[in-house]
């Protein structure tokens, strides 16, 4: 567990995917910020006990966005501490099993690894009994008097990030990375580099842009992201505001030029997949695998069969039969 100011832990869960505890301001009391994987939920309530007391539990859950890697563990966590869980409005369509996020873009520039494994990601939906909006006039989140949440869509339609203006402290779910996360060895490794967040779940590059825009605004002081390790300092401000002015905008993908749109329901309109590839690739180069294979146990075969019958080997030597009966006429 690293701390990102005071009264802000983050937890690291499966050694890539982070959430918060954030204390309110009153003694013993403090508010979860995502929840990580699916299963995650033991690790979780040990890590709150160990960190506050035994039987702690938060005055309430929010979720920067719905996707798996942040409300995997919700449900669970929601009904063992019975408390509710708070996401953007535009959220709940996904939170409630009305809706299924866009699909996920493995053709986009960029993506690298994690572009290669999100063709294999499952529709993220979810079904969350105790889900609450936040309040939409609002911007000052329940039970965090000192903080204010932002608006930052482009990688979920509802996804904030949480402002703390008095330390300047950000807690900014995917709108951006604390890590290369297009790297997996990255990643894991917890290097440190603020960089574009999610890149095949991004829906609206327009949108990413103007959130990182509006977040580097800010000039956060400490920041803790949905991936990477925490950046303070220096580091943090001009990192954040080198992406905004530097933002790499996708030359081709799915989502590079026209974005998917979405509203209250859910997704409105998803613009056509262009043609991915690597399938095909991957279709002939298991061919052309499978036929290697298969001229190699022919010629193995062949030349077993050629070690197995092996020619007579010439001879002058005398029959013995017809040694005996030479001796029998000498005499």
């Amino acid at each position: 567990m690293q701390q990102v100011a005071p009264g802000v832990h983050q937890l690291t869960i499966q050694r890539f995917v982070n959430l918060y505890f954030v204390e309110t301001g009153t003694p013993g009391e403090w508010v979860l910020v995502d929840t990580g994987l699916p299963g995650s939920e033991k690790a979780i309530i040990e890590a709150a006990d160990k960190l506050f007391y035994p039987g702690t539990h938060p005055e309430a859950i929010i979720l920067t966005h719905g996707h798996m890697d942040h409300a995997g563990s919700a449900q669970a966590l929601s009904e063992h501490w019975n408390v509710p869980v708070l996401a953007h409005p535009l959220e709940l369509p996904f939170l409630t099993g009305k809706a299924v996020y866009p699909p996920a873009d493995p053709t986009v520039e960029g993506g690298g690894s994690l572009a290669f494994m999100s063709r294999f990601f499952p529709p993220q939906s979810f079904n969350l009994a105790k889900v609450q909006a936040l309040p939409n006039n609002d911007i000052d989140p329940p039970f965090l008097p000192d903080w204010q949440w932002h608006h930052v869509p482009g990688h979920a339609p509802g996804q904030v990030a949480l402002f703390r203006e008095k330390d300047r402290t950000l807690i900014g779910g995917d709108a951006f990375a604390t890590a290369n996360h297009e790297s997996v060895p990255s990643l894991l490794l917890q290097r440190p580099c603020i960089s574009v967040a999610g890149a095949p779940f991004n829906y609206d590059w327009q949108q990413v842009r103007d959130s990182v825009r509006q977040l580097a605004e800010l000039q956060p002081q400490a920041i803790g992201c949905g991936h990477g390790p925490v950046i303070t300092g220096v580091e943090a401000t001009m990192g954040l505001q080198r992406l905004a002015d530097e933002f790499p905008l996708p030359l081709y993908g799915r989502y590079a030029y026209t974005p998917a749109r979405l509203d209250e329901n859910g997704v409105a309109h998803l613009p056509v997949a262009p043609p991915d590839q690597l399938p095909k690739k991957l279709m002939a180069l298991a061919g052309a695998g499978l036929l290697a294979a298969g001229l190699t146990f022919l010629f193995d075969k062949k030349k077993k069969k050629a070690k197995r019958v092996k020619p007579e080997s010439p001879t002058h030597k005398t029959p013995k039969k017809f040694r005996r009966q030479s001796t029998r006429s000498w005499e």
